[in-house]
């Protein structure tokens, strides 16, 4: 299956997360399209409501399925705890990585640059989005792309970046200093149904 390339906008609303990080798609209306408007919601299943929240989590992380399975799959052969051995994974995606460090605005700028070239893991230019990032790894952008307009406007932007990273902005570089708590991970998640999914 293709990565989604839809409006997101409509799937933020959809699952009821903000899929580009600033909030802004559930700001004027909190609750999912269609012409009924915020009264439309009907009782969901069991595996309907496990579906939303697999397809929440994939949105969000702007994956196919195909990645995110195979994620999930190798999340269960970690010692702990399955779903947040799985959120922990896609945390540690270099793409994401990017994102979290505020050299982009939402996860698909970040894979952009990413793809084209622009940023580097301990020195080396990486340009698989995927790349799974483990802590001790300097993440930094290539001297020839730090001041890129995208990157300006989102430094500008960002002002929080999570305890689990470290970040010089004046280098424009970052280090994966340790994996993320549960608690450091997205809240409006519930990765156990996610498990229960993919275990029918």
């Amino acid at each position: 299956m293709a990565r989604y390339t839809g409006p997101t906008w409509k799937k933020a609303r959809r699952y009821g997360i903000s899929l580009s990080g600033t909030g802004k798609e559930l700001e004027k209306r909190p609750y999912a399209p269609g012409e009924h408007g915020p009264n439309q919601r009907r009782k969901q299943s069991e595996y309907g409501t496990q579906l939303q929240e697999k397809q929440k989590l994939r949105f969000l992380y702007g994956l196919t399925e195909r990645q995110f399975r195979r994620l999930f799959d190798q999340a269960a052969k970690m010692r702990g705890i399955h779903g947040v051995n799985f959120m922990t994974l896609l945390e540690s995606r270099l793409d994401n990585i990017v994102y979290r460090l505020g050299l982009a605005r939402t996860r698909a700028q970040a894979r952009q640059l990413v793809t084209h070239g622009h940023v580097t893991v301990d020195g080396g230019r990486v340009d698989i989005p995927s790349y799974r990032v483990v802590p001790g790894q300097n993440i930094s952008l290539r001297e020839k792309s730090q001041n890129l307009t995208v990157v300006e406007d989102a430094l500008e932007a960002n002002n929080f970046v999570p305890e689990y990273l470290t970040f010089d902005e004046e280098k424009r570089e970052g280090t994966y200093a340790r994996f993320p708590e549960r608690n450091e991970l997205p809240s409006e998640i519930n990765e156990a149904l996610i498990v229960e999914f993919y275990s029918r």
